[in-house]
């Protein structure tokens, strides 16, 4: 039986730099470095956000952008002071994506070494709910 989420891995190419950039947007908590030690496939770190752990492990990026992303819930509230933080880091934001009303807002974003993240305000029963109410594009 599965029992929820364990963890997501990015692999970059600067811990330090993917450090200072969890920090900056999603208050991450840093909870183990490796150091130099090797107990995986190479130097890693492992943070906390809002209680998932995200490990970052060194190596070569993903060689271009892709739509494959992991997104965290916001409160609607917060979201231009979020905009305002990620844009601080000087990452790529993507324009968002066509919006059904009512399903929240959402701001993409690429890390440095092109891995896509999403802030969105809404829940899975507000999408849901907002589909049901609209009609498909064609």
């Amino acid at each position: 039986m599965i029992e929820g989420l364990s963890h997501i891995t990015f692999i970059v190419r600067d811990l330090d730099r993917m450090t200072a950039f969890l920090a900056a947007v999603f208050d991450a908590d840093q909870v183990y470095d490796s150091g130099d030690a090797t107990f995986s496939l190479s130097r890693e770190r492992f943070f906390r956000i809002a209680g998932v752990w995200v490990a970052v492990m060194e190596g070569d990026p993903l060689p271009e952008p892709t739509y494959n992303h992991v997104a965290f819930k916001i409160p609607e509230s917060e979201f231009d002071a979020y905009e305002a933080r990620v844009r601080g880091c000087g990452v790529e934001v993507r324009a968002a994506r066509p919006r059904v009303a009512g399903e929240g807002r959402s701001l993409y974003f690429h890390d440095h070494d092109n891995h896509l993240f999403e802030l969105h305000t809404g829940t899975l029963e507000e999408r849901l709910a907002a589909y049901a109410q609209a009609k498909p594009t064609p």
